[in-house]
C-alpha cells in the first residue's frame, strides 16, 4: 500500500475548507451587514473624560428612559466632517446625541465643533481610542442607536449621509423613535 504524503492532503483540504467558508459567507441573508456583538446588549461603558469644554457623557444619559444616539468621530476624519450637516440637523429635530471623539488632539476637536457647530448634548474624549475598542468601533465615523435603557438596538459603520444612511440608518431610528 503506498504512503500519502500530508502535504499532498493539505491542498484539497484547505481549498475545500476555504470553498465552504465562502459559500457560506456569500449565502448569509444581508452579506453587506456588519453583525455587530452589541445589538440586542446593553451599552458598553463610557469613558468618564469629556471634551474640554463640553459635558461628560453620563450612564443616565445613555439609559435615562430617551432613544439617543452615540456618534463616534474626529476632527482629521472627512466622513465625519460630511455626516456633520445630519448630526446638526438630527439635533434641530430633538434627537438626542452624544459625541464620542477618538484618537484626537483635545484642540483641534474643540476648535472643529466651535466652527462648525455642536450638535452633541454631551461629548466624550477618548484620545487613545479605548472606550471605541469596548464598543467595537473599527473607525470613524460609526453611530449607534440606543433605546431608553441603554440597549443597544442598531450599529451603523460609515458616515450618516446618502441612500445607505437613508436606506438603512433612518428606518432604525425611527423605528426606535416610535414614528
Amino acid at each position: 500500500m503506498a504512503k500519502v504524503s500530508p502535504l499532498m492532503v493539505a491542498p484539497p483540504l484547505i481549498f475545500a475548507a476555504l470553498g465552504a467558508l465562502f459559500y457560506f459567507g456569500l449565502g448569509r441573508e444581508d452579506p453587506d451587514k456588519l453583525e455587530s456583538m452589541f445589538e440586542g446588549k446593553p451599552a458598553p461603558e463610557m469613558t468618564e473624560a469629556a471634551l474640554p469644554g463640553y459635558a461628560a457623557i453620563t450612564p443616565e444619559m445613555l439609559a435615562g428612559g430617551e432613544v439617543t444616539v452615540v456618534n463616534f468621530w474626529a476632527s482629521w476624519c472627512p466622513p465625519c466632517r460630511a455626516e456633520h450637516p445630519v448630526l446638526l440637523q438630527m439635533r434641530e429635530e430633538g434627537i438626542r446625541l452624544v459625541g464620542v471623539n477618538i484618537k484626537d488632539q483635545a484642540g483641534n476637536a474643540t476648535k472643529y465643533l466651535a466652527d462648525d457647530g455642536n450638535p452633541f448634548m454631551a461629548v466624550a474624549f477618548d484620545p487613545a481610542g479605548r472606550t471605541a475598542i469596548d464598543w467595537g468601533v473599527t473607525g470613524p465615523p460609526e453611530t449607534f442607536i440606543l433605546d431608553g435603557e441603554g440597549t443597544v438596538l442598531f450599529k451603523f459603520v460609515g458616515p450618516l449621509v446618502g441612500s445607505d444612511y437613508e436606506q438603512r440608518f433612518l428606518p432604525e431610528l425611527n423605528e426606535a423613535l416610535g414614528r
